[in-house]
């Protein structure tokens, strides 16, 4: 509509960024706390200063910081880790965060891979990170310039501080203190340019490095609040990772309502329930292995909550038992479903006035559903060969699949790997799910862990979820064993509450009174502890090692009801 008024210009466009978040934060709610941790509080004008001479400190480093360059930290959930988010766009990098469960190796890996030339550190983890440097050193990379986080909460505050006696190391807070308050934001030029790089779990492979933009971030961090129900000011307790799709983009979220961020060095029940009672948090996140966290708790760990409290899940679906005890004890739970190639959440069950009649069993089974996608992004179920979508019948399996704002810019030095996971115009989840009759999406597997069973396909997310319902069941994973005469049966690796007991037949009839009996475990295996990954989720293929290990069954061993 050129030349009939129509312009595009400074007065009316600029590019989307969550760094604008913290800069309206710092004015309209300036005296409010934003990050509580231990003895330490900040407030919005505080934190956005800090971040502002932290952003210039980087801008100057002798190493000549370039934009688009990557600044790497390895933190779990604490101050320096949340104002990094915003600091090190600010400065025009991008910032890269890693698992703090990863070892020297994949450290080293990992840093090499995005050629970060920064690397913040934990004080509890600077010997992983100084021997991924030798590492880096061994094999003729440069290593970044590494900086210590002396950051303590009341029960580590008489640790003696880190001393940095590795070449070139610099203190976190001695770092932020040479900035100026005069630095100007380096604002990215394009809503498209990168803010941040995730590395997948690498569950079953290397980790693949997701690249986030501006733009997807700014609109992800909106839809987080969205579905959350997160009105101006909450009170968020850091339960997911920050680590993982940047806290499932409610790192920058938390800014754009004015929030209290509150940090937990380590999640635990006790320190859930503390904290809930001290501050008065309204609202939080975490996989399935949390909520099992919270509903497990001695009786004497437990407080009564001071408010209702939002708990959102995700990372792995949550079974509808774990779903009805959470709202047992008076938190309301909201179910979301996403991957680190959407930015973390994509899909919400959007809870329905008329389901608040139904028993409480029939609410957590509608709420186990995946639901439909949120405001930045399209949903579907698609034959992954025609491309063509499922009827909305509850059974017909296909892969559930994304496109829109929040979907990933591509992976990192991986075109191919690109292409593939892009191809069609969708993203290909590797999911696969069914669509019921009013459209919500439900996982029924990822596409490798789907049992095939004497031609039967069997949801393992199905039959850990019954499993979950026995009273001994702390936690339960499904896998494939291979069956000489099915080609393979359901094993269930079985962890069981403390001081609760079972039997391998207890488990299995348990199953079979509610599964038909081709879907019970033929195999059941009790673990001391499930091996999981950072965010919560079953490292399956390690458990699938462990049943190929045990060898073929023999005979046909159950009934195909």
């Amino acid at each position: 509509m050129e030349g009939q008024g129509v312009v595009t210009s400074p007065a009316n466009y600029s590019p989307l960024t969550p760094i604008s978040f913290i800069e309206r934060s710092s004015l309209v709610y300036a005296d409010r706390t934003s990050l509580v941790y231990g003895r330490t509080s900040y407030t919005w004008r505080q934190t956005r200063d800090r971040c502002l001479l932290l952003a210039s400190a980087l801008s100057h480093l002798p190493l000549a910081l370039a934009r688009h360059n990557f600044v790497a930290v390895l933190a779990p959930n604490i101050p320096a880790l949340y104002e990094l988010h915003f600091a090190v766009p600010m400065a025009g990098a991008v910032l890269c965060t890693l698992n703090i469960r990863h070892d020297a190796s994949m450290i080293s890996h990992l840093l090499n891979h995005s050629e970060s030339k920064v690397l913040f550190v934990d004080h509890e983890l600077i010997e992983t990170a100084r021997e991924a440097l030798n590492l880096l050193s061994e094999n003729n990379f440069k290593p970044p310039l590494l900086v210590v986080i002396n950051q303590y909460d009341d029960e580590s505050s008489t640790i003696e501080r880190t001393r940095n006696d590795f070449p070139g190391e610099l203190d976190y807070e001695s770092l932020i203190q040479t900035g100026s308050m005069q630095f100007e934001i380096i604002w990215p030029k394009d809503e498209l340019e990168p803010i941040s790089l995730n590395y997948t779990s690498g569950t079953t492979s290397r980790p693949k490095g997701v690249i986030y933009t501006h733009r997807g971030a700014y609109l992800n961090s909106i839809a987080s609040v969205l579905i959350n129900d997160m009105t101006t000011m909450p009170v968020y307790l850091w339960t997911v990772p920050m680590f993982h799709c940047n806290g499932w983009c409610f790192s920058w979220g938390i800014a754009a309502q004015g929030g209290t961020n509150v940090c937990l060095r380590k999640v635990t029940a006790k320190g859930i329930f503390d904290s809930i009672a001290l501050y008065k948090v309204t609202h939080m996140g975490g996989a399935p292995t949390v909520l099992n966290m919270i509903i497990n708790a001695p009786v004497h760990e437990r407080k009564s909550l001071p408010g209702k409290v939002v708990v959102m899940t995700g990372a792995a679906p949550p079974a509808p038992h774990i779903i009805s005890r959470v709202e047992e004890l008076g938190f309301r739970l909201i179910h979301s479903y996403g991957l680190t190639e959407t930015y973390g959440p994509a899909t919400i069950c959007t809870w329905m006035p008329e389901w608040d009649e139904l028993c409480l069993e029939e609410r957590a089974k509608l709420k186990a559903r995946q639901g439909l996608e949120h405001l930045g992004l399209e949903v579907d179920v698609k034959d992954p060969v025609t491309m063509k979508s499922v009827p909305f019948d509850g059974k017909t399996i296909g892969e559930v699949m994304f496109r829109g704002n929040t979907v990933m810019a591509g992976y990192y030095k991986d075109a191919n790997a690109t292409s593939e996971a892009l191809a069609g115009g969708w993203f290909r989840s590797g999911d696969l799910g069914v669509r019921h009759s009013d459209g919500y999406v439900q996982l029924k597997d990822r596409s490798k862990d789907i049992i095939i069973s004497g031609g039967e396909n069997i949801s393992t997310i199905e039959v850990e979820g019954v499993i979950y319902g026995h009273p001994a069941v702390l936690e339960a994973a499904v896998v494939g064993r291979p069956d000489n005469y099915w080609g393979e049966t359901p094993c269930a690796f079985v962890q069981l509450k403390e001081g609760r007991d079972a039997t391998n037949e207890e488990v299995i009839r348990f199953c079979r009174e509610k599964l038909p009996h081709y879907m019970a475990p033929r195999t059941v295996v009790f673990e001391k502890e499930l091996p999981k990954t950072s965010t919560g989720k079953t490292q399956k293929f390690v458990l699938r090692e462990k049943a190929k290990a045990m060898g073929s069954l023999s005979g046909p061993g159950r009934s195909k009801m």
